[in-house]
């Protein structure tokens, strides 16, 4: 059981962030990554379509003999993860949510600006989170359509990226925020671009490596942690392969081993 895969999924190649994360925590763990891009944005659609979503994705990685699941995306965990929890209570089951708590800590300004997909920003998940660790900062809000869709095309640098994001970045830094949350987890692949626009007081905070760090310790409570050598990640998409087989070397990764997921 310890040498068995753990199952990682977003809505396209945003949690890829996350795996990478993973990779350099649990060097020793193989991984299986569902790419569901032939859905995306998931940020769009409404939580019922993502809960029916997450249960065709956790189903999926249980026949795989997953031994952990990673719900690698902040839209599919407000909608989905407390489900998964309540039908797989024997299953490592770890998601993401917005970094508020470290951004109120981290803010010197009180102002913490969070760019993130429409879902994230709507869901009572959220309103709960700065309820919690925001009531003595200001959160300045930006959702931020389009962005997952570039970045899902390949697009890292483009003229019609930058100007998209700097639509989103400067109403944020107007109000004086010195701490931005990367919401979503496609974000993190733009932080050379970001830093470009702002000043280099300006902190950019995501989940990535505390995810990583909490499914490490509930490999860790279960004596789950794998001791060999890994395998090369497993990679499918519910679009099309040989699109994520160009954009996976640009973000890190090697496309040997993509497979059409057709669930």
């Amino acid at each position: 059981m310890r040498e068995a895969p753990i199952g990682v999924f977003d809505s396209g190649v945003g949690g890829l962030s996350v795996l990478a994360e993973i990779q350099h925590l649990l060097p020793h763990e193989s991984l299986l990554y569902v790419a569901d891009c032939g859905h995306i944005p998931y940020g769009e659609k409404t939580p019922e379509f993502i809960r029916q979503r997450c249960s065709v994705m956790a189903g999926f990685f249980r026949e795989q003999g997953a031994k952990a699941l990673v719900l690698a995306c902040n839209t599919a965990t407000v909608a989905g993860v407390a489900d998964l929890r309540r039908d797989y209570p024997d299953w490592p089951i770890v998601g993401m949510e917005p970094a508020v708590k470290p951004a109120a800590a981290a803010t010197r300004s009180g102002v913490v600006g969070v760019l993130a997909t429409t879902g994230t920003l709507q869901s009572a998940k959220f309103a709960a989170l700065l309820d919690r660790f925001a009531a003595d900062v200001k959160v300045i809000t930006q959702p931020c359509p389009g962005l997952v869709e570039l970045i899902e095309s390949g697009d890292l640098h483009s003229p019609e990226l930058r100007t998209l994001l700097q639509g989103y970045v400067t109403p944020i830094l107007a109000h004086g925020c010195d701490t931005i949350i990367l919401g979503c987890t496609h974000y993190p692949f733009l932080k050379p671009l970001l830093r470009s626009m702002i000043a280099d007081d300006v902190s950019l905070i995501d989940t990535g490596a505390a995810v990583a760090r909490q499914l490490h310790r509930l490999l860790a409570e279960r004596d789950l942690l794998a001791q060999g050598m890994n395998l090369p990640v497993k990679f499918w998409t519910s679009g099309d392969p040989q699109s994520l087989r160009k954009i996976l070397p640009l973000l890190g990764q090697i496309p040997s081993n993509v497979q059409n997921f057709d669930l």
